[in-house]
């Protein structure tokens, strides 16, 4: 298993940079192992909800799990806002970094992860292949 540790910097785009992470390390199985920092707002789209919900406030990054790969990603994470009210969902673009974050990624370099539509669920179902 080979990790890779990252640093996000001010006003990027959370899930954007691990999807551009994914693309450019050519990445087929990685796996969120550890994450913190701090977010301007929080895109967070929440259990059955159609769409994202905003957070705007100064926000802390205190958990982030998922899997990713250059064929996509399914991420779930919570922040805490400056009373310590925490949210959690599916982290969606929008998650912008106010001052750092950082996130430790496992490559799991004899799967390949993607997605494909589920007839059961009717959503995009994660899909584990082992590669030779």
């Amino acid at each position: 298993m080979q990790t890779h540790c990252l640093r996000f910097t001010p006003g990027q785009d959370l899930k954007q940079e691990l999807q551009a992470f994914a693309q450019a390390q050519a990445l087929e199985a990685g796996i969120i192992l550890t994450a913190l920092g701090s977010l301007t707002q929080a895109s967070l789209r929440f259990a059955a909800a159609p769409e994202a919900t905003i957070i705007a406030s100064p926000l802390e990054l205190i958990s982030l799990s998922g899997t990713l790969s250059r064929h996509g990603m399914h991420l779930h994470g919570a922040v805490a806002d400056a009373q310590g009210q925490v949210y959690g969902g599916h982290i969606m673009p929008g998650c912008l970094i106010r001052t750092t974050a950082e996130i430790a990624i496992a490559n799991l370099p004899h799967l390949r992860l993607h997605r494909q539509p589920d007839p059961v669920t009717g959503y995009l179902e994660l899909v584990v292949e082992a590669l030779p």
